[in-house]
């Protein structure tokens, strides 16, 4: 017979596949077996206090995977939709702002590849582009140096 998991197993089993926010992971607890909201606070806390749990860690890796696709105001809105406090989403994502254009010719190279021919393509790939959170001036310098390529 197999006992029910404690919900310091089931903290630890979720923050071991990955890094979680302290409201995402909260959450999660919740949505199986809701428990008394002081224990959850109390587990949360001794989690945090042990580093086991850590919003800034969070904020910093999932700011690195998102960097991938996403600008970096895409990357605190997302941040900030998880759980993270303003502050700490506009850190994270502060450091994706230095390779934005890079990152945003990539993402503009993947999906396009050539310079748009009329307006109406020059203004798709743009809205594109600023759906990813890509800053307005990053989008102007890619789009400006695919005409030339």
């Amino acid at each position: 017979m197999r006992r029910e998991p404690t919900l310091r197993e089931r903290a630890l089993r979720l923050l071991a596949r990955r890094e979680h926010s302290r409201s995402e992971l909260a959450r999660k607890l919740q949505a199986h077996d809701p428990p008394p909201e002081d224990e959850l606070e109390a587990l949360l806390d001794d989690l945090s206090k042990r580093k086991q749990l850590s919003d800034e860690r969070y904020a910093e890796s999932r700011a690195h995977v998102l960097s991938r696709k996403f600008g970096a105001a895409r990357i605190a809105q997302e941040l900030r939709a998880k759980g993270v406090e303003k502050g700490l989403a506009e850190g994270a994502a502060a450091a994706a702002r230095s390779t934005e254009v890079e990152r945003a010719r990539a993402v503009w190279t993947k999906k396009f590849g050539v310079a748009a021919a009329t307006r109406e393509e020059r203004a798709k790939q743009m809205r594109f582009l600023q759906s990813r959170g890509f800053s307005f001036d990053a989008i102007r310098a890619v789009i400006r140096g695919a005409g030339e390529d």
